[in-house]
């Protein structure tokens, strides 16, 4: 009988430390902390290999090794890589030191203290390629469409009509983060119902995909939400993803198509604006104008015995430029609506928001309003009462 072949796991854990002059850059020396703490982990045997980057204010770690998925060990490694990272960042002065570290205290896993996480395991191919998206400034559902048109939809994905591998499609994980409940849908079969829910991108959340026919993990997408976590704002969501390539999962080149369409996501400017997602190359990581606008970066990997091989920078392409292009000047157009809605979100999903406080400040002096006064029988129509 041959013998089993073991599980590597990648693991991407972000966390935002704190930054240089503002929400737009991580300082290296921050990074250099972090890598110090990965290197040492990986000099025990805690981890098999590691690459430590950022994207905007991020820092994000990614850490290879056989100890799967919510290792209690490798989630500590992570949590003090970035505490180390945040004391540097406390000694130099930088802006929102220690963001998104919820806590003093590890308590075994680093899921609800802050950091987002994304890991998936699995038994190596003998070429695996898997692509890591980090993105800034923008939430989880963000990846929404683009794993959508990654993994249902034929226009977007050639190999579900003429690849035997992909033609029975996949399997999506949506998670409603406001009830902490998730629902596996399958496309094609319910295509509708899956657009139905991820429309709304701020609640159901993609966090899962799997290759049908054999249940293979193809995508995991980080969905923690720290407005929620903490009841209050702390910061942006900044979602991570992992997306694995070729033979027997979609090619390279349609993993990264959708992102040459520059969509809409909730985000950019104190978490309350609809932006256009950008992919950029890794050194255009940083998020200036208006803190933004919403970045996105993709690395690409081989892993091969645990090993990161890599990474090259997938958006760093003159093929983005119309695309870039495209996304400053949906900036311009947005931006000029100032703090008007489309450009500002919602009240409900506003994050540094005053209207709460405004509307409380002003409820006494709000009073009942008649446009017209007629007789007959009342009529409840939407928010008016009228008459026949």
């Amino acid at each position: 009988m041959p013998e089993e072949k073991k599980k590597v796991t990648i693991s991407v854990i972000k966390a935002d430390i704190g930054s240089l002059a503002g929400h737009h850059v991580v300082h290296p020396d921050t990074m250099a902390a972090a890598s110090r703490v990965l290197a040492e982990a990986k000099s025990k045997g805690i981890i098999n290999d590691y690459y430590v980057t950022n994207v905007g204010d991020d820092l994000e770690l990614i850490m290879t090794h056989y100890k799967g998925v919510d290792s209690p060990e490798i989630h500590e490694v992570a949590w003090n890589a970035f505490k180390e990272a945040a004391k540097v960042a406390k000694e130099l002065g930088l802006y929102a030191a220690g963001q998104d570290l919820l806590t003093e205290a590890f308590s075994g896993n680093v899921r609800g203290l802050g950091p987002g996480v994304a890991e998936m395991e699995f038994v190596e191919r003998p070429a695996e390629p898997v692509v890591v998206f980090m993105a800034d400034k923008t939430e989880p559902g963000a990846f929404n469409l683009p794993l959508f048109r990654i993994f249902a939809d034929p226009f977007n994905t050639a190999g579900l009509v003429i690849d035997p591998r992909l033609h029975n499609g996949f399997k999506f994980e949506i998670y409603d983060v406001f009830e902490g409940k998730y629902v596996e849908m399958s496309a094609p079969e319910e295509l509708y119902d899956i657009l139905a829910l991820i429309g709304t991108p701020a609640r159901f959340v993609i966090r899962r995909v799997y290759r049908k026919h054999d249940n293979e993990i193809a995508a995991v997408v980080s969905v923690e939400r720290l407005n929620l976590i903490a009841g209050r704002y702390v910061g942006k969501d900044d979602p991570v993803m992992i997306v694995r390539a070729q033979s027997g999962f979609p090619a390279l080149g349609e993993v990264l198509e959708p992102f040459a369409f520059p969509h809409l996501v909730a985000g950019w400017m104190r978490g309350s604006h609809w932006g256009p997602l950008m992919p950029v190359s890794q050194r255009n990581a940083r998020c200036t104008r208006f803190d933004g606008p919403p970045r996105v970066v993709a690395l690409g990997f081989n892993i091969k015995n645990g090993k990161l091989v890599g990474p090259a920078d997938l958006f760093d392409d003159p093929a983005f430029d119309e695309t870039r292009r495209v996304a400053q000047q949906i900036a311009d157009y947005v931006r000029r609506h100032g703090p008007f809605m489309p450009h500002r979100l919602g009240p409900e999903e506003m994050e540094y928001t005053t209207l709460p406080q405004v509307l409380e400040k002003l409820k006494d002096r709000f009073k009942e309003a008649r446009l017209y006064e007629v007789k007959g029988p009342k009529v409840r129509t939407g928010l008016l009462e009228t008459h026949e």
